[in-house]
């Protein structure tokens, strides 16, 4: 059974002089373990898209099953209950409480678990999530503590931390530099590797060439959905990252005067 499955979905807008087809017809299905990338240009759908496979939005029409349960007619409680036991997310902005310390930042979505969750077995589980993406060391910083990637690694532990059976991650090296995109990609291929399913919001083919499924949309619709078929590996890249600024390093000792 996939993890998502999209039938014939449609999303319209009305105003009062104006009506706007986001998303048109769009049918797609995500198995367990796929790590998918949705590219298009602003106004493709795209983000229509992701709201509604996030349970943020509603269909117009059509199905939407996440793990075999029809969204598409749950209340807004049913539908938060799913975003917080099924769903993790990861921005471009990190959205991550300014004053709030990175573990704190993580045990956030465990606050509203249903059933409760005792608080030492909160500290326990985002101290996990911190270790998995590599900030075990880090919990007791605040976010003005911490790089821009290491607050995203941290935005990435939040997500994980339910255990969710899927990761949304809009966008989520827009605000990086190069190097730093290449690290965080290495975090989702890790986290796919052990068998989480990611879809990500991404303009960079770059980017995209991390994961294993690109998706095309224009004008609400899939124009492509293919394999990747020569896919980046952000571990031999950042080895060769390190060796040209290896090589970089010694040729400019070599050229300084004795």
């Amino acid at each position: 059974m996939p993890v998502i499955a999209l039938q014939d979905l449609h999303k319209t807008y009305r105003s009062e002089h104006n009506v706007v087809h986001a998303v048109r017809g769009v049918t797609l299905a995500v198995e367990a373990g796929e790590f998918v990338a949705v590219m298009g240009s602003s106004g493709s759908g795209k983000s229509t898209l992701m709201n509604i496979v996030g349970c943020l939005d509603r269909p117009t029409s059509g199905s939407y099953r996440l793990d075999g349960t029809e969204t598409s007619t749950l209340s807004k409680d049913q539908l938060a209950d799913i975003r917080n036991q099924k769903i993790g997310f990861v921005f471009q902005g990190f959205n991550l409480l300014a004053r709030t310390s990175a573990l704190e930042n993580v045990e956030l979505p465990l606050v509203y678990a249903k059933p409760e969750i005792a608080p030492r077995e909160q500290r326990r589980r985002a101290l996990e999530a911190l270790a998995l993406v590599g900030l075990g060391e880090r919990g007791d910083h605040t976010p003005s503590q911490l790089s821009g990637g290491q607050q995203q690694r941290v935005a990435i532990a939040r997500a994980l931390v339910n255990q969710p059976s899927l990761i949304l991650a809009d966008e989520p090296t827009g605000n990086l530099d190069s190097r730093t995109s290449v690290e965080i990609m290495g975090v989702f291929q890790r986290l796919n590797d052990e068998g989480i399913t990611i879809i990500m919001v991404t303009h960079e083919p770059d980017i995209a060439a991390y994961t294993k499924r690109n998706i095309l949309m224009r004008d609400g619709r899939i124009l492509a959905d293919q394999p990747v078929e020569q896919r980046s590996f952000a571990a031999e890249e950042l080895a060769r990252l390190d060796a040209s600024g290896h090589a970089e390093f010694l040729s400019a000792a070599q050229t300084q005067p004795g």
